[in-house]
């Protein structure tokens, strides 16, 4: 609904932005862009495209490229983008491993679909987001799509968003993990679909590839758990600056 309201209001010269109030790392972040020079984003799990709405609303000018695999996202996300030169959405795909073919489950909150199934436990904790359908989706690795989408002199920031899928966007980016400066990704205290990591393994793989943490950011907290379940990390190459 609100992106079918933005699309409207832009086609009539205005914009619709969320109180800057309510998200006070936006503008921390984008700092952070603008002091590491980045000049393109890899929004790897986009929906329909509130990550990069935020990013522009805070200051970030550079170029942004989307990747969404689910297809009712995928056709919204493609329309927000439309009024913007410089944020391109690639064709429906999912980031991962390696090339091939595999099952979206999709969820009814559709920025909680994920390629990975739920655990039991959480099936049973977070009914609302049982997946209710599947579609079948080409995935592709963020190796092979970085040099279609970047020069050889742009300073690369990947966001990763992929609900559990995060260790598989990181073995995508084998041979062309130098080519990235900075990395947001989303880990999980409590990982709620099967197979994904928790956050200490994730963290102590980035290290490994030479990444520093430069900002946390609380995600998801469960009120009826009292529990945060998920956050954010952001990271960039080398020490604290």
């Amino acid at each position: 609904m609100v992106g079918v309201l933005r699309k409207l209001a832009r086609s009539i010269g205005f914009d619709i932005a969320r109180y800057p109030g309510a998200a006070s790392h936006w503008p921390r972040l984008t700092g952070m862009l603008d002091r590491h020079a980045i000049t393109l984003v890899l929004d790897v799990g986009a929906n329909i495209g509130q990550y990069a709405d935020a990013l522009r609303n805070n200051g970030y000018e550079g170029r942004i490229v989307s990747f969404e695999p689910l297809s009712a996202a995928h056709a919204e996300l493609t329309a927000n983008a439309d009024l913007d030169p410089e944020w391109q959405v690639a064709p429906r795909c999912a980031i991962g491993a390696a090339a091939g073919e595999t099952t979206l489950n999709i969820s009814p909150e559709s920025d909680m679909s994920s390629l990975l199934p739920l655990t039991e436990d959480a099936a049973e904790k977070f009914a609302s987001v049982r997946p209710t359908g599947s579609e079948t989706v080409a995935v592709t690795t963020l190796a092979a799509e970085i040099p279609r989408y970047a020069s050889a002199n742009d300073k690369i920031f990947v966001k990763s968003d992929t609900q559990g899928y995060e260790a598989q966007v990181l073995d995508g980016l084998a041979g062309a993990v130098e080519r990235v400066v900075g990395l947001q990704l989303e880990l999980s205290l409590v990982p709620i679909y099967q197979g994904q990591p928790d956050y200490l393994t994730v963290l102590n793989r980035v290290a490994d590839l030479g990444f520093t943490p430069h900002l946390i950011v609380p995600g998801y907290f469960s009120r009826q758990h009292k529990q945060m379940i998920e956050f954010d990390v952001v990271c960039f190459r080398g020490g604290a600056s």
